[in-house]
């Protein structure tokens, strides 16, 4: 969901509650505080889950807030990119690397197939990456190019990218 508000005190906090006033669950929320001159509005970005047919009444909700819906939709992480890692990703906990991704809040590991020979063998991973932009996916593979460096990890990439 795309959002744009005021930009006054309260606001934020006033369109996040409607969320959680009709079951939903609030997964990332991408705040630029870059307010536009003009308007002195703000654009911020919520990524969610809701309850089946609860989005009529969301809706509803944050009119009442005085917040103006941009855009609604199911996806919002347009831009995919697979890459290959290679070493003792589980050694290295590979739950991490995953973390350190996701937790951006604009890009997520989104598959994961890997094949581990034998325990004290390096392990090699097939991971696609998806990014709400290409911005914000080369700013994930930046992320994803530190941890590899900091556990020595070898990564190669691109080897798809689709929008």
């Amino acid at each position: 969901m795309k959002l744009e508000m005021k930009d006054s005190p309260g606001q934020l906090v006033a369109a996040l509650k409607p969320i959680s006033d009709v079951g939903g669950n609030i997964i990332a929320v991408i705040h630029h505080r870059e307010p536009d001159s003009d308007t002195h509005t703000l654009n911020v970005q919520i990524v969610l889950a809701l309850p089946e047919g609860r989005l009529d009444k969301l809706v509803t909700l944050l009119k009442e807030q005085g917040v103006h819906i941009q855009r609604i939709g199911k996806e919002r992480l347009l831009y995919k990119r697979t890459v290959i890692l290679i070493g003792h990703l589980m050694h290295t906990d590979l739950s991490d690397t995953v973390d350190r991704i996701d937790s951006t809040g604009f890009a997520e590991v989104c598959e994961i197939s890997m094949s581990m020979p034998a325990i004290n063998e390096r392990s090699t991973s097939r991971v696609t990456l998806k990014a709400t932009n290409r911005v914000d996916m080369e700013s994930a593979l930046a992320v994803l190019r530190k941890v590899s460096a900091e556990k020595s990890l070898l990564l190669i990439e691109p080897l798809e990218e689709t929008a």
